[in-house]
Formats: C-alpha cells, structure tokens, sequence
C-alpha cells in the first residue's frame, strides 16, 4: 500500500505506522529501512515507528507486565492448550492508538470529539476478505485499499516484483507460535543467531511467563512455542507428525489447508484489526499456587 500510494495508484498517505513488537526478524527490520529509504521519504510519506516495549525482554521479565502470547501448552494430565493471546492488542493497536491520538492532537486521556477520525488503510487482500474489520474506536475508520482494487495476494506479489521488491519478508515476532514449519525452517537455516535466540526463548518460557510465576500464579503443565508441545530444537520442522495431522484434520476437513498451515502457519495471524475472530479458551490451561 506505500508503494501504491506513493506512485499515485492510491491517493497519497499522510503517515505510514509500522508497530514495532521489538522482536522482529532482521530481515523485516533491513527492508522497512529500505522501504523508507526508497519509497517513503522521496514521496514525502513519513513511516512512524511505535511500540510498547519488547515482547520478548518483558515475557523474561519478573517484575514487568506481560501481555500473554499465544503459547501451546501441555497440563499435567495430558490434555493441550492454549494460553491467552493478549500480545496483539498490547504491542501494536495499542501503540497506534496512542500515536493516532497524537497525530489528531487529542493524547489520551482527552476526548477526542465527535466527527474528528482518521482514515486507516488495513493491508488485507481479496483472498483474505474475511479478516477485513472495522476499528474499535470512533475516532479510527477502516478502510481495506487492496479489497478495494479487487487485489488478491498474487496480484500484490507481481507487483511487488515488478518494482523490486519481491524478497518482501513477513513481518511478525521472531519466535511468533503462529509460525509454520517453512516459517521455523527459514529461521533455522538462514539465520544461525536468531534460531539461538528462538530455542533459547522456547526453553525459558516452559513454565509460562516471569511475572505470573513471580507472583505464584505457576502454570500447572508446560508450555512451548511450537504447535507439537516438543522443545523447539527437538521440533518436528521438516515434517509433519501423525498426532500434529490428526488433531488439524479434525478442525479442517479440506486435506489442502491443514497441509497449508501446518507449513506456512496460521493465516488469521496478529495483525493489527485483522486478528483471528475467537481467543483461546482460558479454561484449556491449568493454573495454580507454586507448591
């Protein structure tokens, strides 16, 4: 959509907002320098950099908050779950909220008043129309360019080739459980230090996050990164197990999409106003006093 925008296709945006969870791959980093650096400042289109903190330094830290990221989790008697996935709402719509109050001149908490709004563009294309949602908030109105110009995600990637930008890389956190095994692969093979860093990640958070167990509040099981419920360095990445196949083929019934997801990752991912429509049931995860 920047690119879009600044070569006139779509009208020219006043901001672009990239909501920084301070644990994206270098990749992302290095390209939204070079988008910035290409493409936003010659056509006068600043990019803002917000962000809350660090997901990763706060989910390690005992005495920070922590917004709970959606890991897999094994109880104690054997039954899977999920933990909450607060991380969405903390480390990117909150920090553009914040920023977009500021660009309207109403920092929170004033009231912004009626009829004052901005015009969002949500980056979501014609094969994923259904994550196309409004804002929450009166002062935020949503709009989807790409639905608009019947643009599905093929047509984004030829044009993306066409302007040289075809090694666009995902943006999302580093060690993000809605990962796929390509997603964890690429991670691994190209990247020696981050995969440390992942692995590292993975085994610290076994036991669910610093400050609920700082606090007492243990979590009664395990909890992991990926999906098997296996250590991330012991993770079956190259391939999919029996028990991974049987408990997606019971939730899709196409053979196709379960093979999709289980190797390219969950589509209804985290981004900002696209997220997937229901949370985890908490009552999947057990909790309780350290002993």
């Amino acid at each position: 959509m920047l690119a879009l925008s600044a070569r006139g296709i779509l009208p020219k945006a006043d901001y672009a907002i990239f909501a920084d969870t301070g644990w994206e791959p270098r990749a992302v980093y290095d390209h939204l320098d070079r988008l910035e650096r290409e493409i936003a400042i010659p056509a006068g289109i600043p990019i803002l950099r917000v962000s809350s903190g660090n997901i990763r330094d706060d989910a390690l830290d005992p005495a920070h908050r922590f917004a709970s990221m959606p890991l897999y989790v094994l109880n104690q008697d054997g039954k899977q779950g999920m933990t909450r996935r607060q991380c969405t709402g903390e480390y990117k719509i909150k920090p553009i909220k914040k920023k977009v109050r500021e660009l309207l001149d109403y920092p929170y908490p004033q009231r912004i008043p009626k009829g004052v709004f901005v015009e969002q563009w949500v980056g979501i294309s014609t094969d994923e129309f259904h994550r196309a949602k409004d804002a929450d908030v009166r002062y935020m109105r949503n709009r989807h360019p790409l639905i608009d110009l019947d643009w599905s995600r093929a047509d984004c990637i030829r044009y993306l080739t066409s302007i040289g930008l075809a090694d666009t890389p995902k943006s999302s956190c580093l060690g993000c459980p809605f990962h796929g095994n390509a997603q964890w692969r690429n991670i691994r093979d190209t990247s020696p230090q981050e995969w440390a860093d992942v692995v590292a990640f993975d085994a610290a958070i076994r036991q669910g996050n610093a400050r609920a167990n700082a606090a007492g509040n243990r979590l009664l099981g395990q909890a992991f990164l990926h999906r098997s419920r296996i250590p991330l360095d012991q993770a079956p990445i190259d391939h999919v197990t029996a028990a991974e196949w049987a408990a997606r083929q019971q939730e899709l019934d196409d053979r196709d999409a379960v093979v999709e997801e289980l190797e390219t990752g969950v589509v209804d991912g985290c981004s900002p106003w696209a997220c997937r429509g229901s949370e985890p049931d908490p009552v999947q995860v057990d909790f309780g006093l350290a002993s």
